[in-house]
């Protein structure tokens, strides 16, 4: 049984709802790699999980919907390691930094409004810019 994943103060990921399957992977490991299952995939059903409220269900499916399966699993795979014990280490961090970032709320972003001094400066910019213009075009047509 896996242990508990604690993603923040607020949330912690029971071990009964992670589900750890192994496979063979590919890359380097000599002879051994073709008889060692080290590559670990780690799964997490967000949409039936019940240790998150509706709230927070709707926004993690919001933020992690291209990565989530039809079922609603969010799945982190790894081979990096020639180890399966590293592979699941590395798997339940990285698990635990895509949950801690889909909970981040983001702030509102405020309209930015340009100065008085910056509208001043424009027009003074536009109506000097004008009156060279103009002043191209007083000359006598021959």
């Amino acid at each position: 049984m896996e242990a508990d994943l604690p993603i923040d103060a607020a949330l912690t990921i029971p071990g009964e709802e992670l589900r750890v399957s192994t496979s063979r992977s590919g890359g380097p490991g000599g002879q051994g790699v073709n008889t060692t299952d080290s590559r670990v995939t780690l799964r997490w059903n967000v949409r039936t999980s019940p240790t998150l409220g509706d709230e927070a269900r709707m926004t993690l499916v919001t933020r992690l919907g291209p990565r989530l399966t039809l079922e609603g699993d969010i799945m982190v795979s790894v081979s990096d390691e020639r180890s399966q014990l590293s592979n699941r280490e590395i798997a339940r961090e990285r698990l635990a930094k895509l949950v801690q970032a889909a909970r981040v709320i983001q702030k509102s972003r405020r309209p930015t409004k340009p100065s008085r001094r910056a509208k001043e400066r424009r027009l003074t910019a536009k109506k000097s810019r004008g009156a060279r213009l103009k002043a191209r075009g007083t000359g006598s047509h021959d």
